[in-house]
């Protein structure tokens, strides 16, 4: 079999923290994104795309609510709101990459396909919603929600000046036709799936697929998705081009070349926020554990230069390190 990577496109790759999140903005960030995956094409890996949709299924879910108190349209679930935040940016993806590719010379056909992911429903984080979505709203405005709607809001950590609602993330079990992802993958076919961290699902009693009111962290999802179709690698992109210890202090550390003990060492130590990188680091870990080769966590714009990066391996070693620099 050829070299498949997969790539999680992180929310910065979409919509920036100071842009309102016009449709114009989401595609000249998404075609800039996109731009840093052509390299790997030209190494000859295939390579499968997931993102993530936090503001975009925020959004999503008060534009349903709106159209509830003016116009008296029933709300849809937060499943639903997943799979329309998938399939919409997926199209958005989708249409930038074909004219990036088209850009480059690159003959390639790219596909979407909308992804269910199975949870457990007895999975404890039904019973502590922690994950935010959509914008933040005053203290008032999350009250009124909450009474209104029985949606539970916290405060943001960082800004301490607003709230944002939070729902259920429980872990994924099994990427729904995963299969599928992987033959077309393979056939040299880009696949744009898990779109959001999947449309959450369960399986009842009946052996019936049922929907879950949560959504699924993208990075464990895509995590599990590359275990699944067995890829080499394992690419997280984010806002900062390396993982650090003591990030933002003045003693800041980089760490570039981690094995799965020291990772685990920094995990159990608390090194990683557990809102922000903690959740990327167990994804890129449980890749590695699960028999990927690589995992590697940098900045989308730092993508191509390995320089950059945080890279986790199993064992790294020497060798492997003299190996790696020589690819730069």
């Amino acid at each position: 079999m050829g070299k498949l990577a997969v790539i999680a496109l992180g929310g910065n790759a979409l919509l920036r923290d100071n842009q309102l999140g016009t449709i114009e903005e989401q595609e000249q960030n998404t075609t800039e994104t996109l731009e840093n995956l052509i390299f790997l094409l030209k190494e000859g890996y295939d390579i499968v795309i997931s993102h993530g949709n936090g503001p975009q299924v925020g959004n999503i879910v008060m534009r349903n609510d709106a159209g509830e108190q003016l116009y008296n349209i029933p709300q849809m679930p937060l499943d639903v709101c997943v799979a329309d935040s998938q399939g919409g940016i997926g199209y958005m993806i989708e249409r930038a990459l074909k004219n990036v590719l088209r850009k480059h010379g690159i003959d390639k056909n790219v596909l979407t396909l909308m992804t269910s992911v199975e949870v457990d429903p007895n999975d404890i984080a039904f019973t502590n919603p922690t994950k935010r979505i959509g914008k933040q709203v005053s203290f008032e405005e999350a009250q009124k929600l909450q009474e209104t709607k029985g949606w539970v809001f916290k405060e943001e950590k960082k800004s301490k000046s607003g709230y944002r609602r939070v729902v259920p993330s429980p872990q994924p079990i099994n990427i729904v036709n995963w299969e599928v992802i992987e033959r077309n993958a393979r056939q040299g076919t880009v696949v744009i799936a898990v779109g959001g961290g999947g449309i959450p699902v369960y399986i009842d009693e009946k052996g019936d697929i049922r929907p879950a009111e949560a959504v699924i962290d993208k990075d464990v999802a895509s995590s599990l998705l590359a275990n699944q179709i067995k890829a080499d690698r394992f690419y997280i992109l984010t806002d900062v081009p390396f993982v650090y210890v003591n990030y933002g202090e003045p003693d800041q550390k980089v760490l570039e070349f981690l094995n799965v003990e020291d990772t685990r060492k920094y995990l159990e130590a608390g090194t990683f926020g557990e809102g922000n990188m903690a959740p990327k680091i167990k994804a890129a870990l449980q890749f590695v554990e699960g028999g990927g080769e690589m995992s590697v966590i940098t900045e989308s714009t730092k993508l191509e230069d390995k320089s950059y990066g945080t890279k986790i391996t199993l064992n790294y070693d020497e060798a492997d390190l003299k190996k790696y620099e020589n690819q730069k």
